[in-house]
């Protein structure tokens, strides 16, 4: 990662994580990553990207006990928050969404196997190769992190398709007939 800090523990290069290494080392690797190096997260934002705006990012490696007579397991403990700019939902102004990433992911031996244990497994899950790219990992989890319907506690301002309309404003609505006018018609010829 280009905007990384240097690892805080072992020599782990997160661009190439060797994530069986850093989970049998227990190591943590902590750093921080400009929003403007995350296209695919920037495409889903509203507006600038804030200068100097950043996800600050902490990976850590564990070894947990696999199924019964197996191996441990390697696992990553990646924790993210970042500040994006959103549009509200009510209001169609900017609103800053704060995005916390708090997730455990199992590592299988490749792409292959994790397609196959996905459906049936209740973590998520990494391949050990390719190396992962901790940088696409973090962009990943940012952009499912994002809100489906973003807004503010409280707009600043009312609404934009409100705000200048009156109540007479626009053409006026036909009103629509009863559905059982027809029955009523009928009913009253009896």
């Amino acid at each position: 990662m280009p905007s990384a800090q240097k690892p805080s523990t072992g020599p782990f290069n997160p661009r190439r994580l060797d994530a069986l290494r850093f989970a049998q080392a227990g190591a943590t690797l902590t750093g921080e990553l400009a929003l403007t190096e995350l296209g695919r997260l920037a495409q889903d934002l509203s507006g600038p990207i804030a200068p100097g705006a950043r996800a600050i990012w902490s990976a850590q490696g564990a070894s947990r006990p696999g199924p019964v007579g197996s191996e441990p397991q390697p696992w990553l403990h990646l924790q993210v928050r970042a500040m994006v700019p959103l549009a509200c939902q009510r209001c169609l102004a900017a609103v800053e969404t704060e995005l916390l990433i708090d997730r455990w992911f199992r590592f299988v031996a490749d792409e292959v196997t994790a397609e196959a244990q996905d459906d049936d497994s209740e973590e998520d899950l990494l391949a050990l190769e390719p190396r992962p790219d901790l940088a696409d990992v973090i962009e990943d989890e940012l952009i499912m992190a994002l809100p489906l319907v973003p807004m503010h506690e409280r707009c600043p301002a009312p609404p934009a398709a409100l705000q200048g309309a009156a109540p007479d404003d626009g053409p006026a609505v036909p009103e629509r007939p009863h559905p059982f006018a027809a029955l009523e018609k009928l009913k009253g010829r009896r």
